[in-house]
């Protein structure tokens, strides 16, 4: 009978331990450890985001249950003491830096995005999360009250987050838009709350593509000839100018057949055909849709620590998880979803079995199990 590692033996195989102790290395503050490493406390807070522990208690409790099993990971058996001192002290940019190397992987084989415009497609939002102001007194956001919002970027291309930055809660999401260096080309998406005339022109400036929703209010007015719209849902298509800007956009309003309702779009685009347009914006739904999902299935509104470094080394170890979970989609070619992955994960992530026998067909489950190692690209 063939010998198996653990599905998390597994997992864990897909991140380089050779890569990984190098960062290690470079993002350590202090004396060295004596025994701990950031190995085991990422495959702790790892094994926290998968099996949903709810305190540093319930997830070291569950780790020394597991034994031996725990000792084939290369991770060592901790202390809450021990975890929560390393979270709180050493830096997130190890994590942060880590899920820009995985990205890098699954935007290898992530589908692409199935709009006619050739190049790269973002979608911009944040959310908030609400936190205890006594328990977190840095997460400013109301005199009571304190939240953190985290900005992302979602990339249309398997809607893989490409960039996150945790903000107090006060403070506006345009601030950090400004600040963002978008690739020429590339066509970004995002709602009314990013509303700045002058940010539009700059995008436009930096051959950037933008396709927003219009404020009822937002004074812009027609000039000029209207185009012939594509279909009978685009009941506008003409040129516009903004209060106090010379720059010249346009106005695409669509009325929605299964609702009936117009929508006021507005872009700098003069190529993309007016029903793309409300398509492409209705493309921004999928960014609402993954903070629903992060919400639900990871650790993101709770924390295991209580300072801002902590609480960045849990978002972007979540954030890792994702993409793993991400990455075993497109290279089993699963037809489920991502939530189903993550269950199956939870309920065999201590067995000793192929993980490609779990994203499997049912038919072809028997099929090629002779070697141990992962054979999700066959």
């Amino acid at each position: 009978m063939a010998h198996y590692n653990t599905i998390l033996n597994q997992i864990a195989s897909f991140l380089p331990r050779h890569d990984f102790e190098k960062l290690a290395q470079k993002h350590h503050q202090g004396h060295k450890f004596r025994s701990y490493s950031r190995w085991s406390q990422f495959m702790a807070m790892t094994v926290a985001q998968l099996t949903g522990r709810k305190s540093l208690r319930d997830l070291v409790s569950n780790l020394a249950a597991k034994g031996k099993r725990i000792y084939h990971l290369g991770m060592k058996q901790t202390s809450r003491t021990t975890l929560a001192r390393v979270n709180e002290q050493q830096p997130h940019e190890l994590y942060q830096e880590m899920f820009f190397k995985l990205l890098r992987t699954c935007e290898e084989h992530a589908p692409k995005h199935r709009f006619k415009f050739k190049g790269k497609i973002l979608l911009l939002d944040a959310t908030t999360i609400n936190l205890c102001l006594t328990v977190f007194p840095w997460a400013t956001y109301r005199k009571t009250k304190g939240a953190i919002k985290l900005n992302f970027g979602l990339d249309a291309d398997g809607y893989l987050p490409v960039f996150m930055d945790m903000t107090e809660g006060k403070r506006h999401e345009i601030e950090l838009a400004r600040a963002l260096k978008l690739p020429a080309g590339s066509c970004v998406v995002f709602d009314r709350g990013y509303t700045d005339y002058s940010w539009y022109g700059d995008l436009d400036k930096s051959n950037i593509t933008f396709v927003t929703r219009l404020k009822s209010n937002s004074g812009a007015y027609q000039f000029g000839n209207r185009r012939k719209p594509d279909t009978e849902d685009v009941v506008l298509d003409c040129k516009v100018k903004l209060p106090g800007h010379q720059a010249t956009f346009r106005q695409v309003n669509y009325v929605d057949p299964e609702t009936g309702k117009e929508y006021q779009f507005l872009t700098n685009s003069k190529k993309i055909k007016a029903s793309e347009v409300a398509a492409i914006y209705k493309e921004r739904w999928q960014i609402e849709l993954f903070f629903k999902w992060i919400k639900q299935n990871l650790k993101v509104k709770t924390f295991l620590g209580t300072s801002p470094n902590a609480v960045l080394t849990q978002l972007w170890i979540a954030l890792c998880v994702y993409l793993l979970l991400s990455y075993f989609k497109f290279m089993a070619k699963f037809r489920g979803s991502i939530s189903e992955i993550l269950r199956i994960l939870q309920l065999s992530l201590f067995e000793r079995r192929p993980l490609s026998d779990l994203l499997r067909p049912p038919d072809k489950v028997h099929q090629e199990t002779n070697s141990p190692q992962l054979l999700l690209w066959n």
